[in-house]
């Protein structure tokens, strides 16, 4: 396999506690580390509920992501986290299952697993099942526990689907399910559901697998309940691009290489688009339908998904990626529509224009008309650190 894979890693997790609960027992963290082109994922799940579980499931997906980026040896981390977790009063012991993986640069998966249900690797529709060996964590305290791993070369249309049991346990006690959902029942859905939708989305599936988790609870979930999806696919590319050239001169280059763009395109900025419309000979067409006070309404260009406003929407997108969660239901406005273009795509294409706009030097102006350069370097780093997409800023 060459070096750099021809597939983008679209990953995405769904989580839901317990009705009652304020904290969720099941806790999430990534990594990705662009030096070496690895990314780390962990799924940590308290012992119990609420706020003692999430608690023993942080630290517990704090140490194993960090031990990971060092390449400490599994087994040797694995000990220092029992050891590290605190002991209840009443003597017993307190610990988190992990899953924990990790995607080379090159394409080789690793899965680690400590007592979580055994992830699901299809290839296609069809189940893979690479070999399994096991790693005995150090220290005579945890004599008899193991550690699961399995490594494989991912290829194009792979998925992992990783899961608490939450999700193998929902509807235990039920007629349908008396032991359980099961994880060969959640593997068998899963496989219904790619067979069906061969290109179903990371985020799709995920929520296909809790939805069913919370059917099988009727609606009251009565644990914890987290699922995760990796698909590895054909990237969809996305162009945004915001505010005009620095020089005007270079207007026409600027237009040139928009031009030749092949997926989505969107402009933010009544400028730019100006620019845009003027090189392409086109026009911009005004739409009258205003969504709140602080963002002026979407304008259409032809061979464009959308027009907006500059430095108003782009504030707004970023308050919406650092908000974002799987909770999260996007509205019609402009930067809500720019948030789902994001969000669909793999590799953004950021052209920035770096002229500077005097209306925005105004000192009566909000104060959070940050310059644009400044407002854009946040919404890169969260589409990189939070959201995996890769993004291809050009200043011009």
């Amino acid at each position: 396999m060459n070096d750099h894979p021809n597939y983008h890693v679209e990953i995405d997790i769904e989580q839901k506690k317990p009705k009652g609960e304020v904290a969720c027992g099941d806790v999430f963290l990534s990594k990705r580390i662009r030096e070496d082109g690895r990314t780390i994922l962990v799924l940590s799940d308290g012992v119990g509920h609420g706020v003692k579980a999430s608690v023993l499931a942080s630290l517990t997906a704090m140490m194993a992501l960090n031990y990971s980026t060092f390449h400490t040896k599994p087994d040797i981390a694995a000990r220092i986290i029992m050891r590290a977790l605190p002991k209840s009063s009443d003597g017993l012991e307190n610990y988190a299952t992990f899953t924990l993986i990790e995607i080379e640069a090159d394409g080789k998966v690793k899965i680690i697993n400590y007592d979580n249900p055994k992830t699901i690797i299809l290839r296609g529709n069809n189940v893979l099942n690479p070999n399994e060996y096991q790693l005995g964590i150090q220290g005579l305290e945890n004599a008899g526990k193991v550690l699961r791993c399995r490594e494989f070369m991912a290829r194009k249309e792979d998925r992992l689907i990783f899961l608490t049991d939450g999700v193998t346990q929902s509807g235990l006690g039920s007629r349908r399910y008396p032991m359980g959902w099961g994880r060969d029942t959640v593997e068998e859905f899963v496989i219904s559901q790619v067979s069906r939708m061969p290109d179903i989305s990371a985020t799709k599936l995920a929520k296909k697998i809790i939805n069913q988790a919370q059917m099988n609870d009727e609606f009251e979930l009565k644990d914890d309940t987290t699922c995760g999806v990796i698909y590895f696919r054909e990237p969809r590319e996305f162009m945004l691009i915001t505010g005009p050239p620095f020089y005007k001169i270079k207007d026409y280059d600027f237009v040139n290489s928009i031009r030749n763009f092949k997926g989505k395109k969107a402009i933010c900025g009544g400028t730019t688009s100006e620019i845009i419309a003027r090189e392409l000979e086109l026009e911009v067409r005004s739409e009258h339908e205003y969504y709140e006070a602080t963002i002026p309404p979407k304008s259409k260009i032809e061979g464009f998904e959308l027009v907006s406003e500059g430095l108003l929407t782009i504030s707004k997108v970023e308050e919406i990626l650092e908000n974002y969660s799987s909770e999260t239901r996007l509205g019609d406005t402009p930067a809500d529509d720019i948030v789902r273009l994001l969000l669909d795509h793999d590799i953004i294409h950021l052209i920035v224009g770096t002229r500077i706009n005097w209306a925005h030097q105004d000192p009566d102006q909000p104060v959070e008309l940050e310059i644009r350069k400044v407002v854009v370097k946040r919404v890169i780093k969260l589409l990189e650190e939070k959201f995996f997409k890769e993004v291809r800023p050009d200043y011009v």
